[in-house]
């Protein structure tokens, strides 16, 4: 298997993506995997929500990456900076794509949390001005997105966008600007979506405002609500449950193998 570590940003250390590439195998070509920990835009959870996450898709015909982006540790990177990060992070998958064994036109963005809404960002707003500017128009579109109990709502999470806009009072339009149901067009990929009812971080209500605006604009969406989790359940197994009995559930568990079989008949 191939491992590399690869600078985003020039200026900050903290933006990097991780290369997960398993070794050939006669003329089979993978898919990719773009994959963005949560962390409410305060840090990254790259320990439960990026490598396990990567090693559980590779399985599936996928090659993984895994992306650190910038937090509100850096507080002069707010919104749009993270999304131009990710888009980063997609012209180069695509751009390697014959070193990484991977078909360019199957890349895809799975996202926890605020990394989910960083994923719903880069599936719905690749094409913001201020992205293209600095990445080929296009390049940086997903062909899928899946979305894991993702922040998608200022009507109905607030924390991780105030660090995402690194204000503690972010106006009203600040808020819609960085709520993913109003940019949802003919121009969004289609998504797949998993959350638990009980989330009591996340709001069930993001993942639903989501689906509302897909079924308005007639797009493609599946979507898993499972009845009862904690936030932040992963995996849903013992390799990312960290001896927490609520995060291992073998129901849960399933949405890997159902995410991969989505991806796959995209």
């Amino acid at each position: 298997m191939l491992y590399e570590r690869i600078p985003l940003d020039a200026d900050n250390p903290q933006v990097y993506l991780e290369v997960y590439v398993a070794d050939p195998v006669g003329s089979y070509v993978r898919s990719a995997m773009l994959v963005i920990p949560g962390g409410g835009y305060a840090t990254c959870c790259a320990d439960r929500e990026g490598e396990p996450i990567a090693q559980a898709f590779m399985p599936n015909g996928f090659n993984a990456f895994v992306l650190h982006y910038s937090t509100c540790t850096n507080s002069d990177k707010t919104f749009p900076a993270q999304l131009i990060e990710a888009s980063k992070a997609m012209q180069h998958i695509r751009q390697n794509a014959a070193r990484y064994n991977i078909d360019p036109n199957r890349v895809f963005v799975c996202g926890f949390s605020a990394g989910g809404h960083l994923a719903a960002s880069l599936g719905t707003m690749w094409h913001l001005p201020e992205v293209t500017s600095v990445v080929p128009d296009g390049i940086n579109k997903p062909t899928g997105m899946l979305l894991i109990y993702p922040v998608i709502s200022g009507k109905y999470h607030l924390s991780s966008l105030r660090n995402l806009l690194g204000s503690s009072e972010p106006t009203e339009e600040q808020l819609a600007m960085c709520s993913i149901e109003n940019h949802v067009d003919s121009r969004s990929v289609p998504a797949f979506v998993m959350q638990t009812f009980n989330d009591e971080l996340v709001d069930v209500r993001n993942a639903l405002t989501l689906a509302q605006a897909y079924k308005e604009a007639n797009l493609s969406m599946e979507l898993h609500i499972y009845p009862d989790a904690p936030h932040g359940v992963a995996l849903g197994n013992a390799i990312t449950g960290c001896g927490n009995p609520k995060w291992e559930n073998p129901s849960i568990a399933q949405w890997v193998r159902s995410a991969a079989f989505w991806a796959n008949s995209v």
